[in-house]
């Protein structure tokens, strides 16, 4: 498993469904990136400059919603993860 540093969060995004129109089976490559997913694992918060540690907004297991091209993918066991920044986050689903 990564633990990520800092206001990083690792994210595992939902799962993208296949998309049928006209019985046109539409590629993988012609997919939208999913936009959502479940916080993985989460760093120790920001570190501001007198070395006070600010907490993350976000805990493991939180459902988030993220910008389109956010974070950096990674693969864990075969599974696409992202790395983010906490700042990448745009909200929690309730």
């Amino acid at each position: 498993m990564i633990r990520p540093l800092g206001e990083r969060v690792l994210v595992k995004p939902a799962e993208v469904k296949e998309v049928k129109k006209g019985g046109i089976i539409i590629p993988d490559t012609a997919k939208e990136k999913p936009q959502e997913g479940e916080v993985v694992a989460v760093g120790t918060g920001r570190t501001t400059d007198d070395g006070k540690v600010i907490a993350l907004n976000v805990k493991v297991g939180d459902k988030v919603l993220f910008g389109k091209y956010s974070g950096t993918e990674v693969k864990i066991d075969e599974v696409e993860h992202l790395i983010m920044s906490q700042d990448d986050i745009l909200g929690i689903i309730d």
